[in-house]
């Protein structure tokens, strides 16, 4: 037999497909969080809170200017009905969320489990596209905000003036030189940039509360103008509420938090389907975040309503995108307000890390189970660079603008919640918790009514969501097609009988009928061998073993295979087995027959009715269909040797 020699593959694209990851942990664990800590091994609540701080703090750095372009002189007052919901509503679903998914799953997977067939995967690949515009938008917002903070620094602004793009796009593609060398999340660096950070803000604070304190009037213009401008409180408030999606920015971080799980410490005691050290700590961790972040968020909005004058928050002024810096600078002098910026300008970069790694992770939690992502996905680099190039698209789509990105950001946060809102709500409804239930489904008709409003008053959010959707959905049904004709069995194992039958009929010639259940009455039985023999012109001698596949969820891509052996009728034998598709169910069993006895099996099918293009269809999409030809070609892909391989007879 001539063989065919495959030359060495190039040193770049060996360094491409390194491995499945070279941010994981041992294990091919594709990410940062895949891969849970050993047994009662992690890191202290804190600390990971830091992890996810670096998402969730940062957005100080752009919060309160969002809040005053949004709300204008509303802005405390709106940003308390956003501490409201968060503590309120965000912060209690994710508690929840991390009782039923703590290992990290989050919502989506919590979902996924309550809903099956194609309809499950195409929900979950939905989601995936608002999470992937969630993490995405992060990325560019984030760098964009940095730039913003860069060039506006009174000694760097007539340098960098207009040039803002050019370095939004540097920090992007820095960003992703990083994770192409390979990158390790330091839970110790984000302890240091979040601890630097909120020092350096809880500073700005204090010294923006002591100039309202020490200078009474800007309350008392501040007080006056609302009373001018909006009547009474009830006014007040009610406004507040139309604007708080505006605002929805504030809650990001919740899904991170969970994600992080697997880093928890927990306790001693802790199993991994009971880590409930783990669980309680994570529940700390969220809360403290969101504690923290509310504090901050109202002290923040405040102090910044009430002392930078409102022209300075518009595009072009002084304040845009970087609020609390324009504090820094004008209160603390050049010298603090630099090292306020460099601090700013890391923990956004470093946010932007924190979602990359969080896409890295996401995807291939889920595709590769789907069978839904090429080969060339399962390795980092790649997706790397196909990420960092999505990202230069919105920040050139955006003009590096932290204004414009807000309505996708807050788009891809408020779908997250809402349907971690709804997920704990079914999950409530299931363990018969009757006012859990109530409470959850209330929260999610806020968060479903915010997330609507958003939608309609900036559809930029799902517009890009539509665009990920769209290209994950295409791009997972061309690889799953590609990929129809693998094996896709991982474990064979067949019960006492069944190897009984295989032992038995192996010492004369392996032949096994496909046959389709149907009846399963002595005439179905005995109709098909006299088919078969007739179809194949057989000798009435010879010895058959029927096999019968049952389809379970034919969405479902990689599975084990559990063959059942039986006799009916006190006369025929029949192997039993379930699977998502029956061509490859019958591809694998063939091969592991013919490992374990070391004969060639013969398997006869008939021809199925109908037009090959409807077959295949159904075949791909229902598991059945052309399950001879199907069947073959299978075997073909897992067994290049044609002596070695199966033989397949169709009549």
């Amino acid at each position: 037999m001539v063989t065919t020699e495959h030359p060495p593959p190039s040193r770049l694209r060996a360094w491409m497909l390194e491995g499945l990851s070279d941010m994981g942990k041992a294990g091919g664990h594709t990410g940062p969080h895949a891969e849970p800590e050993p047994p009662h091994k992690g890191q202290r609540w804190w600390r990971v809170m830091c992890l996810t701080g670096v998402d969730y703090f940062s957005t100080l750095g752009y919060q309160p200017g969002i809040a005053a372009l949004a709300a204008g002189l509303l802005s405390p007052i709106a940003t308390v009905v956003l501490v409201i919901v968060t503590l309120a509503g965000a912060l209690p679903v994710y508690r929840r969320v991390a009782e039923e998914s703590p290992r990290g799953e989050g919502s989506i997977a919590m979902l996924e489990r309550l809903l099956s067939f194609w309809q499950g995967k195409l929900f979950v690949l939905t989601l995936l596209g608002f999470a992937a515009t969630d993490f995405l938008i992060t990325i560019t917002l984030s760098a964009a905000d940095a730039s913003t903070h860069l060039v506006e620094n009174p000694h760097l602004t007539s340098t960098l003036h207009g040039h803002q793009m050019v370095i939004t796009l540097f920090l992007v593609a820095l960003l992703g030189a990083v994770f192409l060398k390979g990158f390790l999340e330091a839970i110790g660096v984000a302890v240091a940039l979040v601890g630097i950070y909120l020092a350096l803000n809880l500073v700005v604070v204090i010294v923006g509360l002591w100039h309202v304190a020490t200078a009474g009037h800007v309350v008392t213009d501040w007080t006056s103008a609302l009373t001018t401008e909006h009547g009474n409180v009830f006014v007040m408030i009610g406004l507040s509420l139309l604007v708080f999606p505006k605002l929805a920015l504030g809650l990001s971080g919740f899904e991170t938090g969970v994600a992080v799980m697997p880093h928890v410490q927990g306790d001693d005691s802790d199993t991994e389907e009971q880590p409930r050290g783990r669980i309680r700590d994570t529940k700390k961790l969220l809360t403290a975040a969101a504690v923290v972040m509310s504090v901050f968020l109202i002290a923040t909005s405040f102090i910044t309503t009430v002392l930078i004058p409102e022209q300075e928050f518009k595009t072009g002024g002084q304040a845009n995108g970087r609020a609390l810096a324009y504090l820094a600078h004008q209160y603390l002098g050049g010298a603090f307000g630099t090292v306020y910026d460099v601090s700013t300008i890391a923990i956004l970069w470093f946010a932007g890390a924190s979602a990359m790694a969080g896409l890295l992770n996401l995807m291939p939690r889920y595709l590769p189970r789907y069978g839904m992502a090429p080969h060339w996905a399962r390795a980092v680099r790649p997706m790397v660079i196909v990420f960092i190039l999505i990202a230069f698209l919105v920040t050139w789509i955006f003009d590096a603008d932290v204004d414009a990105q807000g309505g996708a950001y807050a788009t891809g946060v408020l779908v997250l919640i809402s349907s971690a809102a709804i997920a704990v709500t079914i999950a409530a409804r299931k363990a018969g918790q009757r006012n859990w239930t109530i409470g959850f489904a209330v929260i999610s008709a806020v968060f479903l009514y915010t997330t609507v409003v958003n939608v309609i008053e900036r559809p930029d959010g799902v517009k890009i969501g539509a665009c990920f959707i769209v290209g994950i959905i295409l791009v997972s049904l061309l690889s799953r097609l590609a990929r129809a004709f693998e094996l896709r069995v991982t474990h064979v194992t067949l019960d006492d009988m069944a190897q009984r039958f295989v032992r038995d009929i192996a010492s004369r010639r392996i032949r096994l009928i496909a046959n389709e259940p149907d009846q399963r009455d002595k005439a179905e039985y005995r109709d098909k061998i006299e088919q078969i023999r007739a179809d194949n012109d057989m000798p009435e001698q010879e010895d058959f073993v029927f096999v019968e596949v049952t389809v379970t969820d034919p969405s479902e891509f990689e599975a084990e295979l559990t063959v059942r052996g039986e006799v009916l009728h006190d006369r025929y034998r029949v192997l039993t087995l379930e699977s998502s598709s029956i061509p490859n169910a019958l591809a694998a069993l063939l091969l592991h027959v013919r490992d374990t006895t070391g004969c060639i099996p013969h398997m006869y099918f008939e021809w199925t009715e109908g037009t090959p293009f409807a077959n295949f269809l159904r075949f791909f999409l229902f598991g059945q269909g052309e399950v001879a030809p199907v069947t073959r070609e299978v075997l073909r892909e897992a067994e290049p040797d044609r002596e070695r391989r199966p033989r397949v007879h169709t009549g």
